[in-house]
């Protein structure tokens, strides 16, 4: 009951919970230090940064498996606006952004699908929405950590060997988050920051801000606890996207000039219906040499050519309490809650180009003439000029919220001096709305002397429009709202969804200790019920068309300008900067968009703003479920004995799980049946876990163990979808997969030289026996057995698919090592002893063979999706009295996002990042302290590519630098 007594001097707080934080850091440090003196339990003093580093290697000293942490002080003096930031300095983690900010995870090349997360003990999902490029609405296992900020929390402990007690589910590693808990301090803590945030590129300034109070009662035998976090983001995100590529024949292949043959497409002197195709080029060597280069299925090119910028304006909010209860030396009950509510918005304005991804049927690629091209070694497009090139102002706007709660409770019961009961139950929930999902575009077609120039820049390209795109007249960009023949109108696309994830846990261990300090046994056992539901509403006119404007409503009353664009790029002098976009607001009130009713003409045509679901073959897809009940029992040995006179302690035990599954999904036929498919599945998984002191300051652990992961949400659904715009896809699921599996080794080599100071090696395989991929082939729909009633009227069944269905594939070995070094300076004179470094190291290779087609042999083999074989982070600090300091850069190669690749295309993937971030603090007082910090300072691009060979630009788009000036009070 009687905790000691703590001295808290010089702590370089971070946020709100930096008081917590360091003070749970100090706590910690219970573990003899490296040279074997024993710390006081009477005087526990807290050094800032240095404390925080020293505390997380005494817990990874003492741990058995093989775990790495983050403890108090480091989360909050770190830049960090979320916790994945925080997590890439661990070694072997890596992290994907999305909008310049931390998203998901991946632990030494296992992707964020692979990667469990427990919040407070109970395995929890927490999930939002991005931008397409970056995965769209997380419909997946995925845990998006952005939705909390870092402030929140006391403890990262990222567990990479798998032992009996702690629950299934990762093939990766299991990562523990806990918030801060009232008996973590001693009698009163209270702490407050707060932020002002400046971007370099939105010019905007926004306010960040945390507070924390904790309190204990009774003799330290009640204890409330409470903290929360604030925040405001707005930024614009610029530059350049393709949405893919594909090569020449695709889409049915460019305009044929006179006299070639065959005739591209079939429609005699123009490229395409009389009434509205552009005359065909004459039979001129250079013509016809053009068009033969561009129709070539080895040279590639940009789908949709286009500048963009986003506009993210985000407000996240957190809050934390907790209450402890100790009646008694034997019995303690701790309450915690968790709430968190991601509030944002994004408007995406794009100037493109869409012929070049679309069939004759839809105005496209068989209406454009190819008047001078000219590609690289590899197939990749870098000058173009071409005829027929229909061109779009494209503006989309999404509302996006997630809300998580949480709350568990633990009871915690000696039950004999020996014997030792835990149960802690939970719930936890997390609902992600996207209730407005609305794309405007403004059009013109067919326009001759479209260029784009790679020559200068493979990744900004130099787009030469033939026209005023600022001009509101009608002579440019307009609005398209009765199309005839081979046009494509205008479109109001109206998309609203949702997805939600919930889990119920009841848990209890029971620890005996036969023989204590050298044998005990574990007992434990667990029930999880885990809910997943997704759900879209589109038009039901699946076209996606409009009617024309109001009388007395003209153009220039629903448009605006998009000004400025470009800051920093280094843009090609004939860049536009500014261009006519819709104005959403004006464009909904003029058609009454929101109504979802019929406003004119026939049901499901132009004037139709009703919503469907189900029985909609676009977002039928989007409409599934899957229910699990997680039933599992473990015994676990652990052990502390000597081996040739070095201590010696372990753990063996077996985990025993059974998977109850439940698919709904919903198929075609009759306009979309609800189909639930059930299935079961046991795994029985061994785990082992061994380290040895081989001098007090020198352990050799190793480990070993069975492991499964479950298959990913989207594959599990029982029924299919089918996508009529712009990408022509029909995909299904199959609810009998069998979970990914694997075997995995461990060993580590750790050598503790003095406080704070780590050498570390980690060696590490894994024989992934089952996995899954998505089988991909391209059909005509009249060979698909679906009838032709799910198509739109103007289609006529011979247009091609991309048919995809995921299916259990032999998996392949991982293997890779991770160096970690960790060295205050205490070597050297005076104030130079305050300096210090980390770096951390990681090497993966792992080659699996991606099967392309159901129905082909071919075979790619690549790298594991998600895999950068190389990762590094490393920090240089100075932690004074006063004065702190530290400068960070965290780097991750080129890793692969899909295998194979869209649109005929081998791979796609991500370029390497470096990213660097500095803080600077300075102590006025011991309770006040000023900081100044920044991220992201090499402005550093989000590189997106398409073919392994050609490495081409699916998304080049950057955010700014961010600073951030502040100041920190605790008490």
């Amino acid at each position: 009951m009687n905790r000691p007594a703590m001295i808290v001097r010089g702590a370089r707080l971070g946020t709100a919970v930096a008081l917590a934080l360091a003070a749970n850091a100090a706590w910690a440090q219970t573990t003899p230090a490296a040279d074997g003196a024993a710390a006081s339990a009477e005087d526990i003093v807290v050094t800032g940064f240095r404390a925080s580093l020293d505390a997380a290697l005494n817990v990874k000293r003492d741990e058995t498996a093989m775990v790495d942490v983050i403890k108090a002080t480091d989360i909050a003096a770190f830049p960090d606006t979320n916790l994945a930031e925080s997590l890439q300095r661990i070694p072997g983690v890596t992290i994907d952004r999305d909008a310049g900010e931390g998203r998901q995870i991946s632990v030494r090349g296992l992707g964020p699908e692979f990667t469990r997360v427990r919040l407070n003990g109970i395995e929890a999902l927490a999930t939002t929405g991005g931008t397409d490029s970056s995965g769209g609405s997380n419909r997946s296992r995925g845990f998006d950590f952005n939705v909390f900020a870092s402030e929140l929390f006391s403890q990262i402990t990222v567990r990479k060997s798998a032992s009996a007690d702690v629950e299934e589910g990762s093939l990766g590693a299991t990562v523990d988050l806990q918030t801060a808990r009232p008996f973590d301090y001693d009698d009163f803590a209270f702490a407050v920051g707060g932020n002002l945030v400046w971007n370099d590129l939105s010019k905007d300034l926004t306010p960040r801000a945390s507070a924390l109070i904790s309190k204990t009662f009774f003799d330290g035998k009640l204890g409330i606890l409470v903290s929360g976090a604030y925040s405001k983001r707005k930024l614009f995100e610029e530059g350049f996207s393709s949405v893919r590529y594909d090569n020449g024949p695709s889409s049915g292949g460019f305009c044929s000039p006179t006299g070639v043959t065959p005739v591209v497409p079939n429609t005699g002197a123009t490229c395409g219906a009389a009434a509205t195709g552009t005359p065909r080029l004459p039979n001129t060597p250079a013509n016809v040499a053009a068009y033969q280069a561009a129709s070539s299925a080895a040279n590639f090119h940009p789908r949709l050519p286009r500048y963009g910028r986003l506009t993210h304006d985000q407000q996240r909010i957190g809050l934390t309490g907790a209450i402890q209860f100790e009646p008694s030396d034997n019995t303690k009950f701790t309450g915690e809650i968790l709430y968190a509510d991601l509030k944002s918005t994004r408007q995406e304005d794009f100037l493109q180009a869409i012929s070049f991804s679309r069939n004759i049927g839809q105005g496209g690629k068989s209406q454009t003439s190819v008047l001078e091209t000219e590609y690289d070694a590899n197939g990749g497009l870098l000058y173009g000029r071409y005829n027929g090139v229909d061109i779009r102002s494209e503006s989309r706007f999404d509302e996006l919220r997630t809300k998580f709660l949480q709350g568990t409770l633990l009871w915690e019961q000696k039950l004999a001096d020996n014997l030792q009961l835990a149960v802690l139950g939970g719930t936890s929930s997390s609902r992600f709305r996207n209730p407005v999902q609305t794309t405007t575009t403004l059009d013109v077609a067919n326009v001759n002397g479209y260029s784009i120039d790679f020559r200068g820049d493979d990744r900004l390209p130099e787009i030469s429009y033939p026209f005023d795109v600022t001009s509101n007249s009608g002579a440019g960009l307009g609005l398209i709202t009765s199309p005839t023949g081979q046009i494509t109108g205008s479109e109001i696309r109206i998309r609203p969804q949702g997805a939600t994830n919930t889990f119920d846990t009841i848990r209890m261990d029971l620890t005996w200790d036969m023989v204590p300090e050298e044998f005990s046994l574990k007992l434990g056992g667990a029930y999880k019920k885990y809910g997943f539901d997704t759900w879209e509403y589109r038009r039901v006119n699946q076209s996606d068309t409009i009617t024309a404007l109001p009388a007395g409503t003209t153009l220039a009353d629903v448009t605006k300008l998009l000004t400025g664009f470009g800051h920093n790029l280094d843009l090609p002098a004939n860049t536009p900067t500014s261009w006519l976009i819709p104005d959403l607001n004006k464009m909904a009130a003029a058609y009454d968009i929101y109504c979802n009713c019929l406003k004119s003409g026939a049901a499901g045509g132009p004037g139709d703003f009703t919503l469907s679901s189900i029985t909609n073959g676009n977002a039928r897809g989007n409409n599934r479920a899957v229910t699990e009940k997680d039933t599992s029992f473990y015994f676990q040995f652990d052990f502390a004995k000597e081996l040739f006179g070095m201590p010696l302690r372990g753990n063996v035990g077996m985990r025993y799980v059974k998977t109850e599954q439940s698919a709904t999904g919903y198929q075609a036929a009759g306009g979309g049946t609800a189909v639930t498919v059930d299935q079961t599945y046991e795994d029985w998984l061994p785990s082992m876990n061994l380290s040895l002191a081989v001098k007090p300051n020198f352990y050799v652990r190793f480990a070993a163990a069975n492991v499964m992961a479950r298959p990913s949400l989207g594959f599990l659904s029982p029924g299919g979808s089918i996508s009529t715009t712009g990408n022509l896809t029909i995909t299904s699921g199959n609810p009998y997969l069998q979970p990914f599996r694997a075997t995995t080794f461990d060993a580590s080599f750790e050598y503790y030289f003095e406080d704070g100071g780590l050498i570390g090696v980690g060696l590490f395989y894994k024989d992934i026996g089952t996995y899954v991929q998505q089988l991909r082939t391209n059909v005509p729909y009249n060979q698909t057995g679906l009838p032709l009633s799910l198509l739109p009227p103007n289609f006529t069944g011979e247009e091609v698919f991309q048919v995809t269905t995921p299916v259990n594939t032999e998996g392949g070995p991982l293997k890779g090592f991770e160096i970690n070094w960790q060295q205050p300076f205490t070597f050297l004179p005076g104030k130079w002893a305050n300096f210090g470094t980390l770096f951390a190291y990681t090497r993966v290779y792992s080659k699996i063979d991606y099967v392309t087609s159901p129905t082909n042999q071919t075979i790619i083999r690549e790298d594991l999706i998600g895999l950068s074989p190389e990762s590094w982070s490393g920090t240089f600090y100075y932690d004074g009295p006063k004065f702190d300091a530290r400068v960070s850069a965290s780097y991750r190669s080129a890793f692969l996002q899909r295998v194979p690749g869209q649109n005929n295309n081998d791979v796609e993937g991500k370029n390497s990042t470096l990213n660097v971030d500095f803080k600077l603090g300075y102590k006025l007082t011991e309770q006040l302290e000023l900081t100044f910090e920044g991220t992201n300072l090499t402005d550093e691009f989000n590189d997106q590519f398409i073919g392994r060979d050609r490495n081409s630009p699916v998304v080049y788009h950057h955010t700014g630098r961010q600073l951030m000036f502040g100041a920190r009070f605790t008490y």
